[in-house]
């Protein structure tokens, strides 16, 4: 029965971090979405990373956490994570700017959205 209880309090945890994770990476689109630049990393320039570092910090620290949890409740990878990482640096010629591209992530994050 403890194993049980330590399992069920872990994936309460892990839904709690994935919901704090969510809404830590939604307020920064918001931000990213009114025209402040740098969650992307679309300009690669020392102040702008230097400003958002804390924040791609946090996700950082949570989604290891996320994983950490999820590997030891035999889940499958939390990937929200790996698609925000894979859509920062350097973009193609036809990409859109970091306002909008935070657009579409938030429309495809937000409930309703």
């Amino acid at each position: 029965m403890a194993r049980a209880d330590r399992l069920e309090r872990l994936e309460i945890r892990r839904a709690d971090m994935e919901a704090e994770y969510t809404a830590a990476l939604l307020a920064a689109l918001r931000v990213t979405a009114a025209g402040k630049a740098g969650l992307f990393d679309h300009k690669p320039d020392r102040s702008t990373r230097a400003a958002i570092a804390p924040v791609i910090a946090e996700l950082q620290e949570l989604a290891d956490a996320i994983d950490d949890a999820r590997e030891r409740l035999a889940l499958p990878e939390f990937t929200l994570h790996r698609e925000f990482l894979a859509a920062r640096g350097k973009p193609s010629p036809q990409a859109v700017g970091e306002p909008k591209q935070a657009q579409a992530w938030l429309q495809r994050l937000e409930p309703g959205g």
